[in-house]
């Protein structure tokens, strides 16, 4: 018998079925990854200037609820392999964006099948296509709730 109150109970935090999600989820996409030699974070660089090219390290962070100084290393190993650039802006010089380069374009074809074939994993046990979407939407809800929260 515990003698731990059932609030500290690991069963009962919402934030451990999130954290082993999100562990669990990512692993799903390394395969695929893998094929385009791109990391998670990476991917997900990506899938934001993928939607809108050009966009500063700032927009960026925010977009994936990260901190810049999170962000600026994983983009620097990105420039590295040629999937992006840095280039400054016209309309204001102080400004620096970042923009897909050729290569970068070029795995967005190759990754098109990657959502998909993420589906398809949840859809190999009892789990509904209308459930997982149902808990994405539950989950942008409360990504929003939080973050405005933190503000």
């Amino acid at each position: 018998m515990s003698t731990s109150p059932k609030e500290l109970w690991l069963e009962n935090q919402i934030c451990f079925p999130l954290y082993a999600g999100s562990r669990l989820i990512t692993k799903l996409y390394t395969p695929f990854l893998q094929e385009l030699d791109i990391t998670y974070p990476q991917y997900l660089v990506l899938l934001v200037l993928w939607k809108e090219d050009a966009q500063t390290v700032s927009q960026i962070s925010d977009k994936l609820f990260l901190e810049t100084n999170t962000i600026t290393p994983l983009l620097k190993r990105m420039e590295q392999k040629g999937l992006i650039a840095r280039v400054r802006s016209t309309a204001d010089e102080r400004k620096v964006n970042i923009v897909l380069t050729s290569k970068g374009l070029d795995l967005r074809e190759k990754a098109e099948c990657i959502p998909n074939e993420i589906v398809k994993q949840s859809n190999k046990s009892d789990v509904t296509l209308e459930e997982v979407m149902q808990l994405k939407e539950t989950l942008n809800k409360m990504l929003r709730i939080w973050s405005e929260a933190e503000e």
